[in-house]
C-alpha cells in the first residue's frame, strides 16, 4: 500500500495542477489569437505540454487525469489575450516566458518534478527564439521599445506630446470662452488643464518606461542566470541565432565560440540578439517623465499664453489665430516625420483642431446661457 502524500504535500499538488491549468489556458488563448498558422500551432502543442503535466499533478491527488480539460480565462489571461490582440503575441511572450521561469525555480527545487523542470525550461527556449521568426531580429525595433533609443524616435514623442497638449488646452480654453466672457476664468482654466494634463502625461509615461524597463532588466537578468548554469545551451542559441541570419553552421559555430570567451560580451550579445534589446539603452522613467511633461506643457501653453500676458478685447481671437498656426505648424512636422505631405498634414490638423475647438466654444455657449 503506497504512502499517503501529507496535507503540505496535497497543497503543493494543488498548486502545480492549478499553475499547468492556468498556463495551458494562456497558451490556447494565444493560438487562438495568432493568426500564423506555424506559431500557432507552436503553442497548441505548448498547451498540450500543460495538460500533460497537470494529469501528471492530479493522479497524485487521486483525480481523474482524463477530466483534466484546458480552464476557462481568468481576468489575468483576458488581459494578456487582449494585449496580443492588439499588439501582436511576441509583446506579451515576456509575460509568458516569466511564468515559465517561475514553474522552473518551484519545480527545480522538487524531487518529483526535475523531469517536469526541463521540460519547462525547452518551453522558456521555444518562447525565446519565436520571436526571431520577425523579419528583424529585434523585439524593440517597433514603435513602443524604441521611444527612446535614437534621434528620430525621440522626436515623435515630444511632437505629439506637444499636439497633444496643444489640442486639448485649446478645446477647452474654447468652451470655457464660450461659456464667459471673464478673461480671468479662462486663464485659471487653461492654467489648470496645462499643469493637469502635463502632470498625468508625466506620470502615465514614467510608470509606462519604468515597468518596461523593469522587464527588460528582468529578462537580462534571466539570461545571465542562463549563461552562468547552462552555458552550452546558450551557445547552441547563438549558432541557431547566426544560422537563421544566413551563416553556415561552422562560421556560425566560430563567431559563437569567440563571443562565449567574453561573459560580458556573451551577455550583451545574447541580449541584443536573442532578447532584440540593448543594455545600455533600455529607457529612463524619468527622461521620459520630464520630456512628456515639458512637451505637453509647452503645447498647452500657446492657447492661454494670450490670456497670460493680458492682451485685452482682442485675447479670444488672438488665442484661436496662435493656436491654429500652431496646429498647422505641429501638423506638418507629424507628416514629415511619417514622410508625408507635409501641406495636407497641415491641413489635416488645423481642420480637425478648429472642429473640436468649434464644437466646445458652441457648447460651453449654450452651458454659459444656460446658467446665466
Amino acid at each position: 500500500m503506497s504512502e499517503q502524500p501529507s496535507q503540505k504535500r496535497k497543497k503543493q499538488y494543488k498548486d502545480y495542477l492549478n499553475a499547468e491549468l492556468e498556463a495551458a489556458a494562456t497558451y490556447q488563448a494565444m493560438a487562438d489569437v495568432e493568426k500564423d498558422t506555424a506559431r500557432s500551432a507552436i503553442f497548441l502543442k505548448l498547451v498540450d505540454a500543460e495538460l500533460r503535466h497537470a494529469k501528471r499533478w492530479a493522479e497524485k491527488l487521486s483525480l481523474d487525469p482524463n477530466d483534466i480539460r484546458v480552464p476557462k480565462k481568468n481576468i489575468k489571461i483576458s488581459v494578456l489575450t487582449k494585449a496580443a490582440e492588439i499588439l501582436g503575441t511576441n509583446r506579451v511572450i515576456p509575460w509568458l516566458l516569466k511564468g515559465e521561469d517561475q514553474d522552473i525555480i518551484a519545480y527545480e527545487a522538487d524531487p518529483e518534478a526535475q523531469d517536469i523542470a526541463l521540460e519547462e525550461r525547452e518551453h522558456a527556449e521555444v518562447l525565446r527564439t519565436m520571436p526571431l521568426d520577425r523579419p528583424a531580429f529585434s523585439i524593440m525595433s517597433s514603435e513602443i521599445g524604441h521611444r527612446f533609443s535614437g534621434t528620430g524616435d525621440n522626436i515623435r514623442p515630444i511632437v505629439m506630446g506637444v499636439n497633444d497638449g496643444l489640442v486639448s488646452n485649446f478645446t477647452l480654453v474654447m468652451g470655457v470662452a464660450g461659456g464667459t466672457d471673464n478673461a480671468a476664468f479662462v486663464m485659471l482654466a487653461g492654467i489648470s488643464g496645462l499643469l493637469a494634463g502635463a502632470c498625468s502625461m508625466a506620470a502615465g509615461e514614467y510608470i509606462s518606461v519604468r515597468s518596461q524597463r523593469d522587464l527588460y532588466e528582468y529578462q537580462i537578468g534571466i539570461e545571465a542566470a542562463e549563461l552562468e548554469e547552462f552555458p552550452e545551451d546558450e551557445r547552441d542559441e547563438l549558432i541557431l541565432i547566426y544560422e537563421l541570419k544566413g551563416l553556415s553552421h561552422e562560421d556560425a559555430s566560430n563567431i559563437a565560440d569567440k563571443i562565449m570567451m567574453d561573459p560580458k560580451v556573451t551577455l550583451d550579445t545574447m541580449a541584443r540578439e536573442e532578447l532584440g534589446l540593448d543594455p545600455d539603452r533600455l529607457g529612463s522613467p524619468v527622461g521620459a517623465a520630464t520630456s512628456s511633461f515639458t512637451a505637453f506643457f509647452v503645447g498647452a501653453l500657446i492657447p492661454i499664453l494670450p490670456y497670460l500676458l493680458g492682451i485685452g478685447s482682442r485675447t479670444l481671437i488672438l488665442s484661436a489665430i496662435l493656436s491654429i498656426t500652431a496646429l498647422a505648424i505641429v501638423g506638418s512636422a507629424i507628416s514629415i516625420i511619417s514622410g508625408k505631405n507635409m501641406w495636407v498634414g497641415a491641413v489635416r490638423m488645423m481642420a480637425v483642431g478648429g472642429v473640436a475647438a468649434t464644437i466646445t466654444f458652441i457648447i460651453g455657449n449654450l452651458v454659459g446661457v444656460t446658467i446665466s
